[in-house]
């Protein structure tokens, strides 16, 4: 996930990323990221250029159900206390033969003292890791949490609040306060759940653990830097049980390449009760990966009669007056500003809304890659703006795929002659494309959702 700053999204954690993780280009998160609470919810959406991704936080990564916290801690028998003691006996000589190795590094040998002063094995991290167990979340019941009436309220709150600091943020970045704020709304309900997992602890523990112990060996001695520069003591460094950090949830990595100390105390300090420096991050990501001010992220848009909704791609570009000469218009009935070249987004298909989307949509995606996410900052921006609700009804009546139902469409749709380059369950460009050349051989409408009654229909 590297893609991101790793900013959110999509190991598995958010499929562990937004800020998640580990790469430049993920998000935030980045990349990697992970969030409090372990991800499960899957987000079906359509029209993304990467596969289905996991969200997951305290946040609006999305949250597991809390009925499902409980079956996590069914399912993975519980370690009796001599495994246990065995699992950190073996663990504290791997902390031993790492603190060696990184101290060749550059690492000194007080950090590493600090750092793993008190850390022990911790089971419950490696259940989460292990057990994200897959829930199917519509687009709708997404955006119901992350613009719910709470959440705009309080949104608006905390604008005001912070008015004299996000204005400063927005004047240095170029990127609306309103969108800053709507990151930190869904990553940590503006600083409510910023996560209390020890962040040295989780991390060894999943690198330890061998997974994916060499992405989150990366993040461990990230996480060692940042103690190293000083911006946070050991036992202040706070957050997901998969290591994202602070307001806006950072992954470590992501941390180095982009957090900025806005308030000049000399430390970018993502963790405190002050957000300054983790909104200002935001911002400065954002603004790094091309954040284009003026530009909305989209515009909610009527399709016009006999629309070919073949044109609805993200491969497929136009100026929204060209959109507007083949009847595409705002909800208004009114032409789309011409911000620059966008496209049409059909996140339920032809039966939900529909979006006119720019390229602040894909500077948004760096922090996670799921339409669902960045549908849920833009929308909720747009709220905090004043700006309405989404017009359009949504297929409510409709239900997400389940996984094994999304590799049975994978399954006919290749028989019926349809390939789509792998029966893997994830719904990517190549299922989308799989699903719509289908839909128009038997005469449907061709906007390559893969809903329930295409599976149907192929059985």
């Amino acid at each position: 996930m590297r893609r991101t700053l790793t900013i959110l999204v999509s190991l598995g954690c958010l499929t562990a990323s937004s800020v998640w993780a580990n790469a430049p280009t993920t998000s935030l998160r980045p990349e990697g990221r992970a969030s409090q609470t372990p991800p499960t919810q899957t987000l079906v959406t359509r029209g993304t250029t990467s596969p289905l991704q996991l969200l997951n936080g305290a946040s609006l990564r999305p949250q597991m159900r809390p009925t499902r916290v409980a079956q996590v801690q069914q399912e993975v028998p519980a370690m009796t206390q001599a495994d246990l003691s065995a699992s950190n006996v073996r663990f504290q000589n791997w902390i031993a033969a790492f603190k060696r190795d990184t101290a060749r590094k550059g690492i000194s040998q007080r950090t590493l003292d600090r750092a793993f002063d008190g850390v022990t094995y911790d089971a419950q991290i490696i259940k989460l890791d292990r057990n994200q167990s897959e829930f199917t979340k519509t687009i709708w019941e997404y955006l119901d949490s992350a613009a719910s009436a709470s959440r705009v309220k309080n949104g608006k709150d905390a604008v005001s609040k912070h008015a004299r600091s996000l204005n400063a943020i927005e004047a240095r970045y170029g990127v609306d306060k309103e969108v800053v704020a709507a990151v930190w709304g869904l990553e940590s309900a503006y600083g409510s759940f910023k996560g209390n997992t020890d962040t040295i602890e989780a991390l060894a523990t999943l690198a330890f653990d061998g997974r994916r112990g060499a992405f989150f060996e990366e993040q461990l001695i990230a996480a060692l830097k940042i103690l190293e520069n000083g911006d946070v003591s050991a036992r202040g460094m706070k957050g997901s049980w998969a290591g994202a950090m602070g307001h806006t949830q950072f992954m470590p990595t992501s941390y180095l390449d982009y957090a900025v100390d806005f308030t000049g105390d000399g430390k970018r300090d993502i963790w405190s009760d002050d957000p300054t420096d983790a909104l200002a991050s935001t911002a400065a990501y954002l603004n790094r990966f091309g954040w284009v001010k003026g530009q909305p992220w989209g515009v909610e848009v009527k399709l016009p009669r006999g629309f070919d909704y073949t044109q609805a791609s993200r491969k497929i570009k136009k100026m929204p007056s060209d959109w507007a000469r083949l009847g595409v218009r705002d909800m208004n009935g009114e032409p789309v500003r011409d911000f620059g070249n966008a496209s049409i987004l059909l996140p339920a298909g032809a039966q939900g809304a529909a979006f006119m989307i720019f390229k602040n949509f894909s500077v948004i995606e760096r922090y996670n890659a799921a339409d669902a996410y960045v549908i849920g900052v833009g929308h909720l921006s747009d709220r905090l703006k004043g700006k309405p609700k989404i017009q359009a009804n949504w297929p409510r009546s409709d239900r997400a795929l389940k996984f094994s139902e999304r590799k049975e469409l994978q399954q006919r749709l290749t028989a019926a002659g349809f390939s789509t380059q792998g029966i893997d369950g994830k719904i990517g460009p190549n299922t989308i494309n799989a699903v719509r050349a289908y839909q128009r051989s038997v005469g449907l409408i061709p906007d390559g959702y893969p809903s329930l009654a295409v599976l149907s229909k192929l059985r």
